[in-house]
């Protein structure tokens, strides 16, 4: 029938397209306005600071103390700090090594939470003491410990690494051990629920190994809440970064990271209140332009919605 209809010239019902995970979470994430405009923003924020310095070529420690303190304008559209340095220039290049301690401590973090959290979930055995091991680290406080650290540490890796590197790898590596419990226990509770799923034991069946079950079975159907806890991370880990740097601990005063121009700026909030607002500025739509795009990957992500 299908063949006679076709040459009577009638119009055949065009095939659905096959359908995806990835396709209908990507259609669910593009009808969520706040997530697209935060994937905006960031991408400008990122690109900024990735070409920005190329392109607006203004130094960023030459001093001029015919300008301390003055406010935006054609020349410095961000105004200047207390040596006469330009503000905007040396946001850009801040930020730079404030997005990138984000990025890299939360791959620390989700990396760390993903494995504990994949071995407590699909071994029985390690359940109990990689748990116990999480809830040890949940009840220890973040910021303490991390002050005590750096200030115990900080001296030595400057000494071995050199001052910038040195800081980022301590400052990575905390942010990082200090927050991939949120992920640990997100993952193997998704591993207790699907690893005994008809797919997962059909797989077993078959002579998959504890590996292979692991890496290609369970752990890409897990990944939907990992995605979305690494996409706020990133902003809860440049916070903890300009906070430590706010209280004198963090980078060096040659590397201008938001953080640091906030804690130069503390002294002149009064009369130059440019110096703090615009890296605050930054931060804050950095942090909530990836908190917009958390709330869209929920959603997008989450079985519950259809597209």
């Amino acid at each position: 029938m299908t063949a006679d209809r076709a040459a009577l010239g009638v119009a055949l019902p065009l095939a659905r397209p096959p359908r995806s995970l990835w396709g209908d979470a990507w259609r669910q994430f593009r009808s969520h306005r706040l997530a697209l405009a935060g994937s905006f923003v960031l991408a400008v924020l990122v690109l900024g600071t990735l070409v920005g310095p190329y392109i607006y070529r203004v130094p960023t420690n030459d001093i001029d103390f015919t300008r301390v303190l003055s406010g935006p304008s054609l020349e410095h559209p961000f105004g200047t700090d207390e040596l006469g340095r330009d503000i905007l220039a040396r946001a850009l290049q801040g930020g730079r090594v404030s997005i990138a301690v984000g990025i890299a401590a939360v791959s620390v973090g989700i990396t760390l939470g993903v494995l504990i959290g994949a071995i407590a979930g699909f071994f029985a055995r390690a359940d109990g003491p990689l748990m116990r091991l999480t809830d040890m680290f949940i009840s220890l406080p973040d910021l303490p410990l991390l002050l005590l650290v750096i200030m115990l540490f900080r001296d030595s890796l400057r000494g071995l690494l050199g001052p910038v590197t040195g800081i980022f790898v301590l400052i990575v590596v905390l942010i990082g051990a200090l927050n991939w419990m949120g992920v640990a226990r997100l993952v193997r509770a998704a591993f207790l629920s699907l690893k005994q799923r008809e797919f997962v034991v059909a797989a077993r069946v078959v002579g998959a190994s504890d590996g292979r079950l692991i890496s290609h079975h369970i752990l890409p159907n897990a990944l939907g809440p990992v995605i979305v806890s690494a996409t706020i991370g990133v902003g809860g880990a440049i916070i903890t970064e300009s906070a430590l740097s706010f209280l004198g601990l963090g980078f060096p005063p040659g590397e201008p990271t938001w953080g640091r121009l906030l804690f130069e700026a503390q002294s002149h909030l009064d009369t130059a209140p440019h110096f703090a607002i615009f890296p605050g500025l930054l931060i804050s739509l950095t942090v909530l332009s990836i908190n917009y795009i958390g709330d869209g990957l929920r959603d997008a992500l989450d079985p519950r919605r259809t597209p």
